[in-house]
């Protein structure tokens, strides 16, 4: 592993609204370092031993994806960010 500054890196202050459909499979950044946030491009494998949170949609419909990389429920955003 690279010396990376201080991961996860906050992606965002506030949770990011993404349309999922049931039945289907997601990878949540867990680094912070993906350019397609919340969701994971394969950022953390130039040099982090970050690995994307798998998760699979119950319903078709919106969810609430974390950005701050703190939630305790991940990948959803459980406030966190509030106290950043």
């Amino acid at each position: 592993m690279t010396d990376l500054p201080s991961l996860p890196k906050c992606a965002g202050t506030a949770p990011l609204e993404v349309v999922v459909e049931k039945g289907r499979k997601y990878g949540w950044c867990t680094c912070g370092l993906s350019v397609t946030q919340p969701l994971c491009d394969g950022a953390h494998k130039n040099g982090t031993d970050f690995k994307s949170l798998k998760f699979e949609a119950e319903e078709d419909g919106s969810v609430w994806l974390c950005t701050c990389k703190q939630t305790k429920n991940p990948p959803y955003c459980d406030g966190s960010h509030n106290s950043l």
